[in-house]
């Protein structure tokens, strides 16, 4: 199989340690992290800011992020693959059980990242301090994670990078450089407009019950690296036909009825 490519419902346990007393298997616990917090860290979306370790500063890869919910369980992004988990907040510790989570080969610089976050994540319960927006992780090792609040995202007006091209169970990374395939809707245009990775399109668009309908896109005529045609081709392929949409925070997965799709997140 490619190294490019996971397959979606594949979910490995990855240990994450879980703090001696806290029970993070049986999620739920407080909402809030300790009495000088002026918000509480559950039922918020935070993006991943940065990671310090060692003395060295990490920004994030878009589309990090975490999020906790009431019911005690966790998800988010660690800069490429996606994950889950259970969680316990009391007090001013977080405490994570094990992570199921996706196996998506990306570019070397996300791949780093990932395996920063995901080692800060797994060395048992983390402090937590959250001033305003912004909530603060750290690990029993000294390292840092930096989240910031975000709103979820609206379907329209807002630019949405695509991040993997889905084929039925199986997702594969896009290649370097085709962060620049993105996509907007405006509902008042009816249009979708953006970047197929190469070359800008425009193309009528529907919105109606949980449906995205496509027209025969208008485009520019560049060309470009062979890896960024061959992912304009792939999305192509998603024109001219409806699409199943689903909307979660600020992320949006786009799927064809043969099972293609792209995944894309909000870019801040």
């Amino acid at each position: 199989m490619d190294k490019h490519r996971l397959t979606l419902t594949l979910l490995t346990l990855l240990p994450l340690s879980v703090a001696c007393g806290t029970g993070a298997g049986s999620g739920g616990g407080s909402s809030s992290v300790g009495p000088e917090s002026d918000a509480p860290v559950t039922g918020v979306h935070w993006r991943v800011d940065s990671l310090t370790a060692e003395g060295t500063t990490r920004s994030a890869p878009t589309g990090a992020y975490l999020r906790i919910d009431d019911q005690g369980q966790a998800h988010g992004n660690y800069g490429c693959n996606s994950f889950g988990a259970s969680a316990t907040v009391q007090g001013d510790r977080v405490a994570f059980g094990n992570a199921r989570s996706t196996e998506m080969a990306c570019d070397k610089a996300p791949m780093a990242f990932e395996a920063a976050f995901s080692r800060a994540l797994s060395g048992g319960a983390l402090t937590a301090a959250v001033h305003r927006n912004e909530l603060t992780l750290t690990a029993t090792d000294g390292a840092r994670v930096r989240l910031v609040k975000e709103r979820d995202a609206s379907l329209y007006g807002t630019r949405w990078q695509v991040t993997s091209l889905v084929d039925g169970d199986v997702a594969s990374s896009l290649p370097a450089a085709s962060d620049k395939a993105w996509f907007t809707l405006d509902p008042k245009a009816g249009a979708a407009s953006g970047s197929l990775g190469c070359n800008r399109f425009t193309a009528k668009a529907t919105v109606r019950g949980g449906h995205l309908t496509l027209g025969t896109p208008t485009t520019t005529r560049k060309m470009c690296d062979g890896s960024l045609m061959d992912t304009e081709k792939t999305l192509r392929v998603l024109f001219g036909r409806t699409l199943t949409y689903r909307l979660e925070h600020r992320s949006i997965a786009l799927t064809s009825e043969n099972g293609r799709g792209v995944n894309a997140v909000a870019v801040r």
